[in-house]
């Protein structure tokens, strides 16, 4: 994709959060995006096929980010070390993604809730591929990697709807209590 692509590019995704952080997805017209963008309806249709095509590139390059970052972070799932992927995305959260906080506390919030759950299923799987809790339990393993992503993600959500009073460590420590991953 050349500059001029790119630009285009993001004023539309910038021109839709700003919408998104305003009303409900459902009341948001390709119109007010191309309008806000200030692009035309065939360039529009040119980076996206649709609005909610749109919706899930957002999705993908905001999570994406997060989670390239925390590939980085899976390591040994032994002792301190299996919460580490947890710890590294709420301190990249805290840090570094307005984005992602605006729109989780958007009135869009369950939507980029459950792509959220979609996210970290993967990081879940990676983290914990060789768990022996995973291989032992008698629950299936897509069951308990989805159980874990989503009760994060509804922690995340918890820890930012009361503005992020407690440092990422101890958001990490309750997590891993809860779900029996730390001692």
């Amino acid at each position: 994709m050349d500059r001029r692509q790119k630009k285009t590019r993001d004023a539309i995704l910038k021109a839709f959060t700003e919408l998104l952080s305003e009303k409900e997805y459902n009341q948001i017209s390709v119109q007010e995006i191309i309008d806000l963008a200030d692009v035309g309806r065939t360039t529009f249709y040119a980076h996206f096929e649709t609005k909610d095509f749109l919706l899930k590139e957002l999705c993908e390059e905001l999570f994406a980010h997060i989670t390239e970052s925390a590939h980085g972070h899976i390591s040994d799932t032994h002792g301190a070390a299996a919460g580490s992927i947890f710890l590294h995305l709420l301190l990249h959260i805290r840090e570094n993604n307005q984005n992602i906080l605006d729109l989780l506390s958007s009135p869009n919030n369950e939507m980029f809730l459950r792509y959220f759950i979609i996210t970290l299923e993967e990081l879940v799987r990676l983290q914990y591929a060789d768990n022996e809790r995973m291989k032992n339990s008698e629950l299936p393993e897509d069951y308990l990697v989805h159980h874990i992503a989503s009760s994060f993600v509804e922690t995340v959500y918890w820890w930012i709807s009361r503005k992020m009073k407690e440092p990422p460590e101890t958001i990490a420590d309750y997590f891993l209590t809860v779900i029996e991953l730390k001692g």
